[in-house]
Parts: C-alpha cells; structure tokens; sequence
C-alpha cells in the first residue's frame, strides 16, 4: 500500500516549477496531496495508512483545511469497516460567523485523547495552531501525523508525538527534497 501511494503521489500530486508555499517560502516543486485525497484510491490508501499508525489509546480524528478534511472522513470510514470506532471533528480556520458560531465542528469533548492529521507539514505551523484549538476545547492530543513531511516535523516532535507516511526526499530525492 504505502508503494502504490508513493507512486501515486508521484503521478498525480507532483510537479516542478517556481511555487511559493503556504509558508511563504518558494519551492522548485510542489506536492498537491489534495489530487492524491481526492483521488478514490488515493484516499483510501492514505486513509488506511494513517490508521495504522493510530495509539490504541486514540478516542477522537480530528484536523484543519483541506488537507485534512477528507483524511479524517477516509479514516472514520476505513476503521468502521475495521470493527473499530472514533469521534471525528473538523476545525474551521476561522470561528462560523452565523449558526453556533463554532470553531469545531464534529465530536470533540473535554478529556478526549485526540489524534491530530494533516496532508503536508512544511513548518508545523497549521497542525500546531490546529493543537492549540483543541487543547482550548479540552482535548489531549496523544499523537500528530500527517502523509508528507516537508519539514516542519522536527518543530511538532518539540510538541507532540510526530509521525509521518513519507519524507519528501522519498518522494522526490536529494538532500532535503531539494532537486
């Protein structure tokens, strides 16, 4: 599985050019994991993954942005196959302006032990202020992974429980996923 997901990525998320990352900084290639989340055995495969890497201990799947949206739906889904259940929760980037006005939507209760996902981490930045929401709520987060590590890892290991699928320098080679 994780093979066939590293060629998917490959072939459908993949490209060279000049981009500019969410972090600002700019890139010779950008990895689009929301094509491979998208894609029906790309999610399954990323999906199914992920659940494998989850603490026994884990109560509650939760996540922020696109990236994470399909993730934690494919692994709710996946693990109900699985026999197994948890809570899932999404956290909108900014608090719903009408309604309840939340910030979390889903299942999220005070004392959940909650493990956190992602698609791409470059800095860390988005799955630490996703950490820091859920915490506000009560939430004890056990564990962070994500399919792809650009970097910003080592600064969530400084936090949290940090795992990831692949390194970008398995996806594309070279030192540091520089080309």
């Amino acid at each position: 599985m994780r093979e066939r997901l590293k060629s998917l990525i490959r072939e459908v998320g993949l490209s060279f050019g000049d981009f500019v990352l969410a972090s600002g900084e700019r890139s010779s290639y950008y990895i689009d994991l929301r094509l491979v989340n998208l894609h029906p055995e790309g999610l399954y495969l990323a999906s199914s993954l992920l659940l494998d890497m989850l603490p026994e201990e884990t109560q509650a799947i939760g996540g922020m942005g696109l990236g994470a949206y399909p993730l934690v739906s494919g692994m709710l889904l996946i693990a109900r196959g699985r026999g197994r259940s948890f809570k899932g929760f999404l956290i909108r980037k900014e608090k719903k302006k009408h309604g309840k006005g939340k910030d979390v939507e889903g299942w999220l209760e005070k004392g959940d032990r909650v493990v956190l996902v992602e698609d791409v981490i470059t800095t860390g930045g988005s799955l630490l202020e996703a950490a820091r929401r859920v915490e506000e709520k009560g939430g004890i987060i056990i564990k962070t992974l994500a399919i792809l590590d650009r970097g910003g890892g080592k600064s969530l290991k400084a936090h949290y429980p940090f795992s990831s699928i692949f390194s970008v320098e398995e996806i594309i080679g070279g030192k540091n996923g520089q080309i």
